[in-house]
């Protein structure tokens, strides 16, 4: 087998054909701005990089991670930028490593044109090398600029912080929320600089509604040690927390339930904290918008979380949220729907819970509808409540659920590929409905057609 090689010719001179036929110069292209150049000058210079400095193009095109790149860039094989590109006899350029995979195949053509080879070597492409290097360069260097330009912002506005007051705080502090929250790099600088003790030392009980939403919008975009999440539990904080939850705006809502489940991730965090009439209440009020729905899924997600405290979960079923939750499902997506779904199991397992989805007149048709539609943890979930409450009042509910069509969801569950638990557990359920009816009334309630009537 012939083994490709570089060729020893050496006819390139500043210039190559490219893939569309135009002729590729290195000034030409990139002062013209036909690769997407931004003009002359040393690359690098005044950027923090020194003249002559050499970065490898690997490591510019992994961190940059680009959508958009020249087509003359990418190697038709693996349509990836080239980092050693080379071309063929038939004037084709490819990633070197690639072709060289090609001819190993046994391949003995040119991929993209599929013609065979009347010369088996390959010749390095200098000059779309020096064009695709130059290139990436330029768009690196503008980004570590950029990189260095935030962390100095962010450094500044956070000591403009800590000598300012009024006015003049509220507009650093709304800076600093918009650089944070757009550069990874600002949100670094701030945590390494004691930016969040700086934050959490603003809140507290005489905070201005102004501070405090630029403040929790910071924080809740900030990595947060151990320490000042304790700081930020204090009963201060949390009670301005709860406030700014009940009377802000939908975007400072949001922020308060995601700083708040945040602080409920610490191992030691207390139930006490979250036991409040008042956020619950705020909570619900988030998940039941409807004209601003992007706070459903972070309040359901905070209810969830609230509810892995099993000493909260009664305050929850007293402030009516069973009912309101209820309501809401037919209109969740699946994400959301499961959330809601393992809250309103998590409460069945109280007395008052069951009670209160007993007397939802909803909650048997919607849970029936759920079987077998979303996901097998939504058919749980939706499971494990007609169970709790079919267990409750067995003639009533029972009798309910199967003339809303639980029979045949059951049987189809039971021949579906679900877990052996779901399965056990439908038959259960299925046996517990059988009771109030003779054999050949429940065998006709339990008809597919009905199901999918």
């Amino acid at each position: 087998m012939a083994m490709f090689r570089p060729s020893k010719r050496s006819g390139f001179t500043g210039y190559e054909v490219g893939l569309d036929g135009q002729v590729l110069d290195l000034d030409t292209a990139v002062k013209g701005g036909v690769l997407g150049g931004v003009g002359g000058g040393v690359i690098g210079a005044g950027v923090g990089v020194g003249v002559g400095e050499k970065l490898d193009l690997m490591k510019m095109i992994e961190e940059l991670n680009l959508s958009e790149i020249p087509s003359v860039f990418i190697c038709p094989i693996s349509l990836e930028p080239m980092q050693d590109p080379v071309t063929l006899c038939t004037g084709q350029t490819y990633e070197k490593s690639n072709i060289l995979k090609w001819f190993n195949l046994g391949h003995y053509t040119c991929p993209t044109t599929m013609q065979e080879l009347w010369d088996d070597s390959i010749t390095p492409n200098k000059t779309l090398y020096h064009l695709i290097y130059t290139w990436f360069s330029q768009k690196y260097f503008l980004m570590k600029k950029r990189s260095e330009d935030v962390q100095g912002r962010a450094s500044e506005l956070l000591e403009t912080l800590k000598k300012s007051k009024g006015q003049a705080r509220v507009q650093a502090l709304k800076e600093l929320q918009q650089v944070v929250a757009a550069h990874a790099t600002a949100r670094k600088t701030v945590v390494d600089n004691g930016g969040v003790t700086v934050i959490s030392s603003l809140l507290g009980p005489f905070t201005s509604y102004a501070v405090g939403s630029e403040a929790i919008g910071i924080l809740v975009n900030l990595t947060l040690d151990s320490e000042s999440k304790a700081n930020l539990t204090q009963p201060t904080k949390i009670s301005l927390m709860v406030d700014m939850l009940n009377e802000g705006s939908t975007e400072t809502k949001i922020n308060c339930t995601r700083l708040i489940e945040k602080l409920m991730e610490e191992k030691d965090f207390r139930s006490e904290f979250v036991s409040s009439h008042s956020l619950l209440v705020g909570l619900m009020r988030l998940i039941k918008d409807k004209r601003h729905t992007n706070g459903i899924l972070p309040g359901l997600s905070l209810l969830n979380s609230i509810c892995l405290h099993t000493q909260v979960r009664g305050l929850i079923v007293s402030i009516g949220a069973i009912p309101q939750l209820v309501e809401l499902l037919p209109a969740l997506d699946s994400d959301c729907l499961e959330l809601a779904l393992f809250i309103l199991d998590a409460l069945s397992s109280l007395t008052e819970g069951r009670l209160a989805l007993k007397d939802c007149t909803k909650t048997i048709p919607n849970m029936v509808r759920l079987l077998m539609r979303v996901s097998e943890i939504s058919t749980q979930y939706a499971l494990s409540i007609l169970w709790s409450i079919c267990k409750l009042s067995p003639e009533e509910c029972s009798s309910v659920a199967v003339e809303a069509g639980l029979a045949a969801k059951l049987l189809l569950v039971i021949q579906s590929g679900c877990s052996p638990a779901l399965k056990q557990r439908s038959a259960e359920l299925l046996k517990l409905c059988s009771l109030n009816y003779t054999d050949t009334i429940f065998i006709s309630k339990c008809k597919l057609t009905r199901t999918i009537q």
